[in-house]
């Protein structure tokens, strides 16, 4: 197979994001498109372009046409949900796969997704899409409590938030109303919010690739919940034997799922619940998963989701290639300051206290940044991560245990 030309727009955070460039880099010709100069991007690609605004989407085209022009394109990809539909559009200009922008909205647009999904009997939470506090209230009494309340466009668990009762569904709806603040780039709709059911069971992620229509599932992660009642992930945990590969009923699930939503090419990010009367769909990222999720199933002995990921961007049948070495679970802490508004001055583990399963650890804050637990910081608010690998879970739970006592947090 010929090293395809790849233009991936935007590397995001290296700490969460340099393994997938690094994967790609090796089997593809990577022109990145970013707001700043490059640096470390630069040992993975073969060229980039600097561009003023990614909403720009004309602007976006006329890079795309222009390294079109001097070495044809084969693909185009991005894993930041804030600007995968500028991504579909991109692709549709130079009749690329995954250019089908209405697909990209259906999943970027939650409410979208819920009616998608109940078109075609897709078992999920029962989900209304309401215009404030009363009609929050009407609705969530019909549902019956606990609900959830959620934005109806944003991603990774930002406003997103449980209320149990009729006196504390207002608070509930205002942390959800305001939580656009946090991503101004994400487009935002006069009825923004959705309230609905809260259902019971341990909630999973289902990474897939997607090549005309085909849904491979590559990747499955358990997922870590804390400080309720927000949906904060602190952790995932890996293991590439886990039993649920063999489930008829959520592989059905996933298949489904892609169909109602017209996916037919591309990565996606399923998340799950599965409750005692089945799997039912939380939500659907037309993107790779976050959270270094692919990165725990690379380091288990799990398939390379990045090099799949990109192999159906440019519409290729997908490399399910596997790490050498044994396969082992995998997992992932995030760690949290203790207060708001803390001022970082140093982050960084004890090494001499690190259990020997901890294989990687590093800090998420630099000195300077201000950073707080949730509700007041989600995923933003992380200042450290730890990666354990071991023969179980709980194995790997304990060994983020003990890299959480060798974690220190000096507040400036």
């Amino acid at each position: 197979m010929t090293m395809g030309h790849l233009l991936v727009i935007t590397p995001g955070l290296r700490a969460y994001r340099e393994y997938l460039l690094q994967s790609i880099g090796r089997e593809f010709r990577v022109h990145l498109v970013a707001t700043e100069p490059p640096t470390w991007e630069l040992a993975y690609t073969v060229g980039h372009t600097v561009v003023a605004d990614l909403a720009d989407v004309d602007g976006l085209v006329r890079v795309a046409r222009a390294v079109d022009a001097e070495q044809a394109l084969d693909g185009v990809i991005c894993w930041d949900e804030t600007w995968i539909e500028q991504t579909a559009q991109v692709a549709a200009a130079l009749g690329l796969p995954g250019g089908d922008r209405r697909c990209v909205e259906r999943c970027r647009d939650k409410y979208r997704t819920r009616a998608a999904l109940d078109a075609h009997r897709v078992p999920q939470p029962l989900s209304v899409l309401v215009s404030g506090h009363e009609e929050a209230l009407a609705v969530a009494g019909d549902i019956g409590y606990p609900v959830v309340v959620k934005p109806r466009a944003l991603a990774g668990s930002f406003g997103v938030v449980r209320a149990d009762s009729p006196t504390g569904l207002p608070d509930a709806v205002e942390f959800t109303d305001a939580s656009g603040e946090s991503a101004p780039d994400l487009p935002t709709h006069e009825r923004n919010i959705l309230v609905e059911e809260f259902v019971q069971g341990p909630e999973i992620s289902v990474d897939s690739v997607v090549h005309r229509g085909a849904v491979t599932p590559v990747c499955l992660a358990r997922k870590e919940v804390g400080f309720e009642p927000y949906f904060e992930e602190t952790g995932h945990v890996v293991d590439p034997d886990d039993p649920l590969w063999s489930d008829g009923t959520l592989a059905d699930v996933i298949v489904r799922t892609h169909a109602a939503l017209d996916f037919t090419d591309g990565a996606t990010h399923t998340e799950i619940r599965l409750t005692p009367s089945g799997p039912k769909v939380i939500e659907v990222n037309a993107r790779i998963g976050g959270g270094m999720i692919p990165l725990l199933n690379l380091m288990g002995g799990g398939p390379d989701l990045a090099l799949a990921a990109a192999d159906v961007a440019c519409g290729r049948p997908p490399r399910l290639r596997a790490a050498t070495g044994d396969r082992r679970v995998a997992a992932i802490r995030f760690y949290y300051p203790l207060k708001d508004d803390t001022v970082i001055a140093d982050v960084r583990f004890e090494k001499s206290r690190l259990p020997e399963q901890v294989a990687r650890c590093g800090p998420l804050a630099a000195a300077g940044e201000v950073k707080s637990p949730p509700p007041r910081g989600l995923m933003d608010g992380r200042v450290a991560y730890a990666i354990a690998l071991g023969a179980d879970a709980d194995t790997c739970r304990a060994a983020l245990d003990k890299a959480g006592q060798a974690l220190r947090v000096d507040a400036a």
